[in-house]
């Protein structure tokens, strides 16, 4: 089957989104492959089909249990066979995975970069045919992301270990730095391909208000604004203040933080998602990878301290291409505490 074809078989679209085809080709053409793409401008699809073409099994490195979880529940629904592995699991679990992995037809296995040096994993890698290697959020495997983790340098020993296995890297957010320290700490083969789609949205409107009050002006955005939408705040107290206030108000929400049990994020996350929430109210935990896309409003109360981390969180809203909002109130202490936490962070 042609990569047309795939893409319509399983996800039942025509034509490819602008530079998806040049990345499928790539990853077929056996090329390590840097793709920049915007939130919500398909990047899944970019190693999906591919890997769906290729005989064997792709690995993908996601950093989130949650991002994992609903790519996972997203293919099995289209019935293509992937697993993911994650803490909480046991080893006769994970065992029974690695297993199917490696004698049976999963398509797509999913794992976070510290289980890539288990031994467990190490054992399995040998009798699996890896057709692909995936790294999702690779912003994260550069000292200069704003998200390092230092585990995802671990990938470049496993690119040892399977050396004739092409490898794509995916992200809606690097600099020039960053993805020059990606290419290097993925150890990306002199003829690697780069591809960058503008990310510009033009169905997103940001907009940027000074206000004193800010849950008023908050509460008139959500009211004009009809849908779902995700308030961000900078504490794990202000998610509950926040979303009390709301409910308070007749809007329906719920909030999400790392404080919460893995269970209780899940249970409030799969609410917000078939909308039995209107709005959930979370901090910077609360995101990566949650493809929903009908997300109307975005509204920062508080900025995060990057535009890298603010065009990530504004971008989950509008992923279905159409009008959607994302809005940053703010008032001159707010600013203030800003510049102050950035000078802190980085000294001269």
């Amino acid at each position: 089957m042609t990569s047309l074809q795939i893409l319509k078989k399983f996800w039942g679209y025509d034509a490819f989104r602008p530079l998806q085809e040049d990345i499928v080709q790539s990853v077929l053409d056996k090329k390590d492959t840097l793709a920049l793409l915007p939130t919500g401008g398909g990047k899944s699809i970019c190693f999906q089909v591919p890997a769906l073409m290729l005989d064997g099994i792709c690995l993908v490195v996601s950093p989130l249990i949650a991002l994992m979880k609903d790519q996972v529940e997203q293919l099995r629904n289209r019935k293509i066979l992937a697993q993911a592995i994650y803490s909480g699991m046991n080893r006769q679990e994970i065992d029974n995975i690695l297993d199917n992995c490696a004698y049976g037809d999963v398509k797509f296995l999913y794992l976070s970069p510290e289980r890539l040096k288990t031994p467990l994993f190490q054992e399995r890698l040998k009798k699996m045919k890896v057709n692909l290697l995936a790294i999702d959020e690779a912003h994260c495997i550069s000292q200069w992301g704003y998200d390092f983790r230092p585990p995802y340098l671990e990938i470049a020993q496993l690119r040892e270990q399977i050396p004739d296995v092409p490898c794509i890297a995916l992200t809606a957010t690097a600099t020039p730095e960053v993805q020059k320290d990606i290419k290097i700490r993925l150890n990306f083969a002199p003829d690697n391909q780069h591809f960058q789609k503008s990310f510009a949205r033009d169905n997103l409107s940001y907009s940027c208000f000074e206000e004193l009050n800010k849950s008023k002006r908050m509460l008139k955005i959500l009211r004009n604004v009809k849908g779902s939408g995700i308030v961000y705040v900078r504490s794990r107290r202000q998610c509950q203040l926040v979303s009390d206030f709301l409910n308070q108000n007749q809007i329906r929400a719920s909030y999400y933080h790392a404080g919460l049990t893995q269970k209780e994020r899940d249970f409030r996350q799969e609410a917000w998602i078939n909308n039995k929430s209107r709005v959930i109210v979370a901090t910077n935990a609360f995101g990566m990878g949650i493809d929903k896309p009908d997300v109307r409003v975005v509204i920062h109360l508080d900025a995060p301290d990057t535009p890298e981390a603010y065009y990530q969180e504004a971008g989950r809203a509008g992923r279905d291409e159409k009008r959607a909002f994302a809005v940053v109130l703010y008032d001159k202490k707010s600013l203030e505490m800003m510049e102050k936490r950035t000078r802190q962070s980085h000294p001269d």
